[in-house]
């Protein structure tokens, strides 16, 4: 996608020159190595992190966790509507 080839290194490196002058120009590439140095470290931190805990899943024993079963609902008397007034409909109460 993004490459740089040998021509836009020396491109780069020689309009650097020219903007910053000899003084400046080693600082700044030292700076910059500075800064790529920390960048891959803290990516190699991060992969190799992944990596343990990827390898800490997969050498952990797997064992399957039983699901409790519901709390029994108490014992209570069955209801009918026939057998109760109050449970029946308005139209099907006896003597309306």
């Amino acid at each position: 996608m993004f490459e740089v080839g040998f021509t836009e290194i020396v491109l780069i490196f020689g309009l650097a020159l020219i903007v910053l002058g000899p003084q400046k120009l080693p600082k700044l590439a030292s700076q910059i190595g500075r800064w790529v140095g920390r960048a891959r470290a803290m990516a190699r931190q991060l992969r190799e992190q992944l990596d343990q805990e990827v390898n800490f899943e997969e050498t952990r024993p797997h064992t399957p966790t039983s699901v409790a079963a519901p709390p029994a609902a108490p014992a209570s008397p069955k209801t009918s509507p026939d057998s109760n007034p109050d449970l029946q409909a308005p139209h099907e109460r006896p003597g309306q």
